[in-house]
């Protein structure tokens, strides 16, 4: 069974490199251009894992997480990481805190990176579920 992973960015360029590269690497990839969009995916669940950007139009990153203080999924998702160019900022501290599980610095990570990291907090995920 493919794991199954949701990109919500509305940088159309992100999104498409990442998308390619976890498809090419066994993946079942999904994808959202903006925080509205993407909440009305991770509402209906069922992902592995979530990579969720900050700053978007219509709804960003941390009011998605609010959403879903009030909104609980259909199915149950795995971890949430937020994607990011920003500094780290109190508003994205409080959201760590609470349902996001890390960050990642977009400008900072290569494709193979992000195909490591993804792999690594799968593996978490399946060694906690147990």
């Amino acid at each position: 069974m493919s794991h199954k992973i949701l990109i919500v960015d509305d940088d159309q360029f992100i999104r498409e490199l990442y998308e390619e590269v976890l498809n090419d690497a066994g993946y079942t990839v999904q994808t959202a251009k903006n925080g509205r969009e993407g909440l009305d995916k991770i509402l209906k669940g069922g992902y592995n894992l979530i990579l969720l950007d900050v700053v978007m139009p219509e709804m960003d990153g941390t009011e998605v997480i609010e959403k879903l203080h009030d909104i609980k999924p259909e199915k149950p998702n795995g971890d949430i990481i937020f994607l990011t160019n920003l500094d780290f900022t109190e508003k994205i501290s409080v959201a760590m805190q609470d349902m996001v599980h890390s960050y990642i610095m977009k400008a900072a990570i290569t494709p193979q990176e992000l195909l490591q990291t993804v792999k690594t907090l799968l593996a978490e995920s399946f060694k906690q579920s147990k």
